[in-house]
């Protein structure tokens, strides 16, 4: 098929770029930078339906990845390219003749405070979520799939905290925390919680592109279906790149409260970077949250290839080519 991809600058967006082309299919990625990938390349914004249409038009199906990633920032900038942005894809997608449509949600749009455990993916809601990261995502989600139809089927992936080498997202930030003596754990560190090692995510995605037809108006939640808990997950990783475990933690409700005051100071100061903790994180880091895969691996006849075990492995040995 001819394949658009947006936002493939990311470590994802590369990751399934890779898969589909070795898949045989022909790809065009969309984003506002120049990409380095050795495909057909459009460059525009999201936000602006004449960049869109010319990125969408010719195009037999889109995974539609680009999206503010973000803890911080103005509610208007995550409504205008998460979900602005994705009412533009899905417009244009039904204008144009697109086939299918991936949409790349998150776990987050259904994440409200409490601990998830062998939870199924569950309807999106932007009322209940911490954040407006969450809170456009499932925003978008909902607009997505909506959408859908017989004539442009959308199905809506969640890949669950996504890591492996040159991550800059998770492993990037956890590794210069700690390098810096900056990492702590929130709460015990034992709360369970699902990831997905970036090989895993990729496959998932064309996995959901080959499926859509049959999967229009559903959300599935991806993972390696390997819980395993924050200090063992954040441990693994900084030994990975040679850097010892945390070994302080910080209560959890002192961690929330810290990561509201943060915020405010961040929002109201129009600060620069991200603040050191955020109510979200907090949650995040001292909140069980894995999901039961069953129904994700029989709709889309799909499972992982790369254990978490064998992740870590490639992560270390990715570090030791860097020269760490």
């Amino acid at each position: 098929m001819k394949v658009l991809v947006t936002g493939a600058t990311s470590l994802l967006g590369r990751a399934t770029v890779d898969r589909l082309v070795e898949r045989g299919h022909e790809v065009t990625v969309f984003q506002r930078g120049v990409s380095g990938l050795s495909v057909a390349e459009q460059r525009g914004d999201v936000r602006t339906p004449a960049d869109v249409d010319l990125a969408v038009e010719g195009h037999e199906a889109v995974i539609h990845l680009a999206a503010k990633v973000a803890v911080t920032g103005d509610w208007a900038d995550y409504e205008q390219v998460n979900v602005g942005g994705t009412a533009n894809v899905v417009d244009a997608a039904h204008r144009l003749g697109v086939g299918r449509i991936v949409y790349v949600s998150s776990p987050s749009v259904v994440h409200v405070g409490t601990p998830l455990v062998g939870a199924s993916a569950g309807r999106a809601d932007p009322k209940s979520t911490r954040g407006h990261y969450a809170t456009s995502k499932a925003e978008a989600e909902l607009l997505a799939l909506e959408a859908s139809s017989p004539e442009l089927p959308i199905v809506a992936i969640r890949p669950h905290l996504v890591w492996g080498p040159g991550d800059e997202q998770l492993v990037g930030r956890i590794v210069d925390r700690a390098r810096s003596g900056r990492l702590a754990l929130i709460g015990t560190g034992l709360a369970l919680i699902d990831s997905t090692y970036i090989d895993n995510a990729a496959d998932a995605l064309v996995a959901a592109l080959d499926a859509a037809p049959r999967l229009g108006g559903r959300a599935l939640v991806v993972s390696n279906s390997e819980p395993r808990t924050v200090r063992e997950l954040v441990g693994r990783i900084v030994e990975s790149a040679g850097v010892k475990p945390p070994r302080r933690s910080v209560p959890a409700r002192l961690a929330f409260g810290g990561g509201l005051v943060a915020e405010r100071i961040w929002d109201r100061g129009g600060l620069d970077g991200e603040p050191p903790m955020t109510s979200f994180l907090a949650e995040q880091l001292s909140t069980a949250h894995w999901f039961d895969q069953r129904e994700t691996h029989a709709a889309l006849d799909w499972t992982p290839t790369v254990s978490i075990e064998d992740g870590f492995e490639r992560l270390a040995a990715w570090y030791r080519v860097q020269g760490v």
